[in-house]
């Protein structure tokens, strides 16, 4: 597996080893020994799947000690741009942001640790995106910030007037009136 670190501390891109044939390709999408050989020693407690047309936006979301969670995420069919924002009070990259393309063609991850922001785009119709979690979901717990905040200047690939967003995800704040649960 190849590991690029990235801007935030703790944020990586995994790239498994695939294995292709006539017959299609192979990968271990999960090894808990290789993770952790990496740097990433996770229980994960939880998978979760969604899928969305293109233009939908999901986050920015956390949740809040002691329901912090670590997502490992990927996408199963179609392709998103996929973010993690650095929330962790005395960070040194606190209110930056990773954005990376996954794709299933390109078989990138993410890790996005506890304390992290974490939201994607779809760019296409019928995507499946996929993740584990670290903690289970606590709704008393959920957090964020708006996900076209100007100060985070975040590069999401679509226009603004074409993103479709849930009824929550509209409401959140800005980054600046957040309140960080979060300690680096």
């Amino acid at each position: 597996m190849k590991v690029t670190e990235t801007i935030i501390p703790g944020v990586l891109i995994l790239e498994p080893k695939v294995f292709t044939d006539e017959r299609g390709y192979f990968y271990e999408s999960y090894s808990k020994r290789t993770l952790a050989e990496v740097g990433i020693d996770a229980d994960f407690v939880q998978d979760n799947q969604s899928l969305s047309q293109k233009g939908i936006v999901r986050g920015l979301h956390a949740q809040a000690p002691p329901f912090a969670q670590g997502k490992l995420v990927r996408v199963l069919q179609g392709s998103v741009m996929d973010v993690a924002v650095d929330a962790r009070l005395g960070s040194p990259t606190y209110g930056r942001h990773v954005a990376v393309e996954l794709t299933a063609a390109n078989y990138l991850q993410l890790w996005v640790p506890p304390g992290c922001l974490h939201g994607f785009v779809t760019l296409e119709d019928n995507t499946i995106f996929t993740y584990k979690v670290t903690n289970y979901y606590d709704k008393e717990s959920e957090t964020g910030v708006i996900w076209n905040d100007p100060e985070l200047a975040i590069g999401w690939g679509i226009n603004e007037q074409d993103a479709i967003l849930s009824g929550k995800d509209q409401i959140l704040p800005d980054f600046a009136s957040f309140k960080s649960p979060f300690k680096y």
